[in-house]
């Protein structure tokens, strides 16, 4: 509820998705920019969701947010190592979640410079 509250405020569309088994199904379905996906979820846990999300040809390349209230440096380098591409922790500023959209998306569209395309 929070995490939808915040994207509707900063201006973004989303689809929520609370069933973990079946989010790798909608993700292939609607081929989202980028995946906000929480850790500790009834089902399938975010971990699991995210190889799976990993192992899809459709879905390997989007990005995916680990949205958590596992905070150590151990739980971190173990997510990331699972296959998420980036973190954030709750509590969160909305400042933060922002960023890290805004970062992810920005790696995700970055434009050819004009000379490489000409090269290629």
């Amino acid at each position: 509820m929070v995490i939808s509250y915040a994207l509707e405020s900063i201006g973004y569309r989303f689809i929520c998705q609370t069933d973990s088994s079946a989010t790798v199904l909608i993700a292939k379905e609607y081929q989202p920019d980028l995946i906000l996906l929480d850790i500790l979820l009834p089902g399938l846990s975010g971990m699991d969701v995210v190889r799976h999300l990993k192992l899809e040809p459709l879905t390997c390349t989007i990005p995916v947010v680990a949205v958590t209230a596992l905070a150590s440096t151990e739980d971190r380098e173990c997510i990331l190592k699972t296959g998420f591409n980036d973190y954030i922790s709750k509590p969160y500023m909305l400042e933060e979640l922002e960023a890290i959209i805004r970062r992810e998306l920005a790696r995700k569209f970055t434009p050819y410079p004009a000379l490489k395309l000409c090269q290629d």
